[in-house]
């Protein structure tokens, strides 16, 4: 999750009770106690609160927020942990990638490993689904590229998703984006721009996008908490580039979706959703 700062300095948490169910979830898979929606929320909000001196101005940057849940406990054999910490942990930062927010980002599609299998665990927010990609994301790193992007482990042809983020094909005024079954993060960013394209009259379809469809479309774009909307300036597969932004901007439609997304995360634009949450108003 993130707080950022409106142009008036208020300090606001985007769509916090989706987090909070998120987690829910995700306890429930692993065997966890699952921590109730408003104790998930106040402890957000006490965090940001106590650490307000630390939340950027606005368009500089946000304070990253990481809900916690572990378990502890003397125990050995296959089982439940016996007690749970619930933690917040909170830092400042600024773009995910090196070259800044929208600045169009190089992908290599992974050949070698897949990042989860239909009806695993790839659907969790668990710490365990994150450090397999290290080995493939700093390799691709190394060669110049910003970041994996996964195929599915059945057929090895369909999208799946990046290491850090949720993918999105355009194809005219058609959004498609791999449907979440299992395998693919629930993003909370994912799911806002679905809402979002189709107030503005995009047809958004959660569909298996094949990688020869991806290398075909006008524009691809990632979302996620830390990336927001990020541009994808290239994707390289079996060795060919294929190029969608060749002036190094963004294509129309990636723009606009992080425009309507962070106008209404920093209330620069209406919120007809109910989606902000304030923690701080500048007026009191």
């Amino acid at each position: 999750m993130k707080a950022q700062r409106a142009p008036d300095g208020s300090i606001l948490l985007f769509r916090p009770e989706c987090n909070a169910e998120r987690m829910r979830n995700g306890a429930k898979r692993m065997s966890m106690r699952r921590v109730p929606e408003d104790v998930f929320i106040r402890a957000v909000k006490d965090t940001v609160a106590a650490n307000a001196d630390h939340v950027p101005p606005h368009g500089k940057g946000s304070l990253y927020l990481r809900p916690l849940l572990m378990g502890t406990g003397a125990i050995l054999g296959l089982g439940p942990a016996p007690e749970y910490t619930f933690v917040v942990f909170c830092a400042p930062v600024g773009s995910y990638f090196k070259g800044g927010q929208l600045t169009p980002i190089d992908l290599l599609v992974e050949e070698r490993y897949h990042r989860s299998a239909p009806r695993g665990m790839g659907g969790t927010k668990a710490a365990g689904n994150y450090s397999p990609v290290l080995v493939t994301q700093l390799d691709a790193k190394k060669q110049g590229y910003a970041d994996v992007l996964y195929l599915d482990a059945k057929h090895d042809r369909y999208l799946e998703e990046v290491a850090s983020c949720n993918i999105f094909v355009v194809r005219g005024r058609t959004i498609t984006t791999p449907p979440t079954s299992g395998s693919i993060l629930p993003g909370v960013t994912r799911r806002s721009i679905i809402e979002l394209a189709r107030d503005r009259g995009y047809e958004v379809v959660e569909a298996p996008v094949s990688i020869e469809e991806a290398l075909e479309a006008d524009e691809v774009f990632t979302t996620g908490t830390a990336v927001v909307v990020a541009s994808v300036g290239s994707i390289t597969y079996q060795g060919k580039r294929k190029d969608y932004c060749p002036g190094g901007e963004p294509g129309a439609a990636t723009q606009e979706m992080y425009d309507a997304l962070t106008g209404i995360q920093t209330r620069k634009v209406e919120d007809p959703h109910g989606w902000i949450v304030p923690v701080w108003e500048a007026a009191e």
